[in-house]
């Protein structure tokens, strides 16, 4: 543990427990000097070192080096909460960032982080340490665990934390039954939007959107921020998880989400996440239904804007998409081309420190979840925190943070519509025809998916301070289904061999009222499953993809990683494959539930023309296994087309319908999601996949 970096992994155990007490399943203990304690233990500071000698199995030298200046990350107190989108907090985390990712070696790194973990908040402490472990060069092959380990209380019911106390306390290590959450805990079907709140709650997407948020920090150095159409990608991920989410709602038989754009009505949606802050020690707040955004007043948080002040930089926002171009610090014009305006549009959004012009533009995307979250305390008179719409591991569980962004996503979506539609030239491949498409999963007949509940365990140990040690499980009910394949089968006319790019989308084929969608409408739902190259040789090709290759997902086991010692590959490729890719969507989640009768959705596939698809990469990059909403780290986004293609454009005149819109290199066919509503095992351990037992 000494010889190589992974030590410093150490620090994300047990976040209120002092640096020096043993961390992990191994035992491990920092050796820090003297005056590394915090001043209050400082006259004590050989009893404190030495209390747990005993108990420690292996201790990791810490070099006394000359701390940087943390005056900036110390204004916040460490029973604070911490919120990216509050602009005070993110300087303070950016500050911490930059003198994390500037420290020489890996063990001044060590070193300073150790110095910082006691003193600093310890939401703002994980976030920051995280983002510099994913982009420093000696660290970026560790692998993050997941925040539902480190903060299982932005995860799981507040109640359980007590009930899990208890089991530690009195059951052995060996003996503790996992604490079983149930799947209908938040709220009941009187409010219909409980309906689908197994997806908003469910643990792997919302550690999906935090991670995300690691891999693209909006603030912090220029050189972790600057990532290759990273503001393509703040739109384009967020718009797969809107698309995603009303899949789900049609599922369940409720309308698609009503746009949060007029910031003067009552939201009309209430949530109350029954999640409790355990380093805050304080209870999340709720938001009845009916509440009014307010003008924000809160000195202690340094925040003080009007919902006018929102409204002005929409405003500002629509007309440099009608004008087609935006105005940047200098006063020169930037224009909002085919090729970069969306880029520029997302980073203007956000604001990432990319934007053009943050004066003039401001800070829509972040500051609409401040006014959301500070909703039931605008003035601060009661010394309420915000709700958890100010938190992005806890966001996505809120109706609103998907009302929010369908307005967020219809300013893109403005931007795209003055864009022309693709050419025949741009869509078709010529020589190439699919001839056809069909999906198959086990013992179901052919373009009929499978989805069921599964429960799975997660080891909140990690989270929880000053219990006995080992595991202490809690278990959630979970969407999953049943892996499947794609079969393709696609003619090469020419007497060459063609490259391509296969692209993978479903969309939902009937409106709310049950009549087809049109195509304008239904493009804005198609869901992109998976996107990879192939080559064609002359006559025909059968390609078959399965679903756990899809290049937007990542396995149960990388969403869910325990990152001690004896869990870990010895080495090779399993090794890397461990250490890397903790961002992408999870796998268990690939699929909208569907209903029991078979929900319908258009399959559509595509082969697009490699020269217009293919990347030069400058370097070889790694991590690649959910590159469609992730990219590559350390290379340029995979693929050249615009997020979204061929979708990501109004479609032609007199192109009312999917089936007009093809060209010959496309094919589109009818698939049927069955949904199963009984609770399956996983059927093995350490299972990259979905297998079943019983369909």
């Amino acid at each position: 543990m000494a010889a190589d970096n992974s030590a410093i992994l150490y620090l994300f155990d047990r976040p209120a427990e002092p640096v020096y007490v043993p961390k992990g399943e191994q035992r491990v203990a920092f050796d820090i000097p003297p005056n590394y304690l915090p001043e209050k233990y400082r006259n004590v500071a050989t009893e404190v070192l030495t209390r747990y000698n005993d108990d420690t199995k292996l201790k990791v030298p810490v070099k006394n080096i000359s701390i940087p200046d943390l005056s900036v990350p110390m204004q916040l107190g460490r029973r604070e909460q911490f919120s990216l989108f509050l602009p005070f907090h993110r300087s303070m985390a950016a500050r911490l960032i930059d003198i994390f990712i500037n420290l020489r070696t890996y063990e001044d790194f060590l070193s300073v982080a150790v110095y910082c973990r006691d003193r600093l908040n310890p939401n703002m402490f994980i976030y920051a340490l995280s983002v510099a472990i994913l982009h420093r060069p000696d660290t970026k092959n560790l692998p993050v665990p997941p925040l539902s380990e480190i903060f299982p209380d932005k995860f799981v019911d507040g109640s359980v934390f007590s009930r899990a106390k208890e089991e530690a306390n009195v059951a052995p290590t060996g003996a503790r039954i996992p604490i079983e959450i149930p799947l209908d805990y938040t709220a009941s079907d009187l409010d219909e939007e409980h309906r689908v709140a197994y997806f908003r709650e469910d643990i792997g997407i919302n550690l999906h959107h935090w991670h995300w948020h690691l891999v693209y920090p909006f603030d912090g150095p220029r050189s972790i921020v600057n990532k290759d159409r990273r503001g393509e990608l703040f739109y384009y991920m967020h718009q797969q998880m809107q698309a995603r989410y009303n899949a789900e709602r049609l599922s369940n038989n409720l309308s698609q989400v009503r746009r949060f754009n007029n910031w003067r009505e009552p939201i009309p949606e209430g949530y109350f996440s029954k999640l409790d802050s355990q380093i805050a020690s304080r209870t999340w707040p709720a938001r009845p239904s009916g509440t009014l955004l307010k003008d924000i007043s809160r000195q202690a948080d340094q925040v003080t804007f009007d919902i006018q002040t929102l409204e002005r930089f929409r405003d500002r926002i629509y007309e440099a998409i009608h004008t087609g171009s935006v105005v940047n610090g200098r006063g020169d014009r930037v224009p909002l081309n085919e090729k970069d305006g969306i880029d520029i549009l997302g980073n203007l959004m956000e604001s990432s420190i990319l934007s053009p012009n943050p004066k003039l533009y401001g800070d829509l995307h972040n500051m609409g979840h401040v006014a959301i979250s500070f909703a039931h305390d605008p003035d601060h008179r009661y010394l309420e925190s915000f709700s958890i719409m100010g938190d992005p591991a806890t966001a996505m569980r809120d109706p609103i943070f998907f009302a929010y962004h369908a307005f967020i996503n219809t300013v893109f979506v403005e931007h795209k519509r003055t864009l022309q539609p693709y050419s025949n030239q741009q869509l078709d491949y010529p020589g190439v025809e699919i001839k056809g498409i069909s999906v198959q999963a086990p013992n179901v007949p052919v373009n009929t998916l499978s989805t069921y509940w599964t429960k799975s365990d997660v080891d909140l140990s990690r989270g929880m301070d000053f219990t006995p040690r080992g595991p202490i499980y809690v278990r959630f009910t979970h969407l999953n289904h049943a892996d499947f394949k794609y079969n393709i089968v696609v003619n090469n006319k020419t007497n060459a061999i063609k490259r391509g790019t296969v692209r993978i989308f479903i969309a939902p084929k009937l409106d709310e009222r049950g009549l087809p969608f049109t195509l304008e409408n239904q493009r804005g739902l198609m869901i992109e499953m998976d996107k990879f190259q192939v080559s064609l040789k002359p006559g025909e090709n059968k390609i078959e993809r399965n679903s756990t290759q899809s290049s937007v997902t990542i396995p149960f086991e990388r969403t869910f990683r325990n990152i001690d010692d004896q869990n870990r590959p010895s080495g090779g490729p399993a090794l890397e494959q461990f250490n890397l890719c903790g961002c992408g969507w999870p796998q268990h989640m690939l699929l909208p539930k569907g209903n029991k009768g078979g929900f319908p959705m258009d399959l559509f596939v595509m082969v697009s023309n490699i020269q217009a698809d293919e990347v030069v990469q400058n370097e070889s990059g790694s991590c690649n296994d959910a590159a469609s909403f992730c990219g590559i780290r350390d290379s340029k986004y995979p693929d050249a087309r615009p997020m979204g293609y061929p979708f990501d454009r109004r479609p032609g005149d007199g192109v009312n319908a999917l089936a007009q819109f093809l060209t010959g290199n496309m094919a589109v066919t009818q698939i049927n999601i069955r949904f199963t509503d009984q609770v399956v095992p996983r059927t093995r351990s350490g299972s990259m996949g979905n297998s079943l037992s019983f369909i």
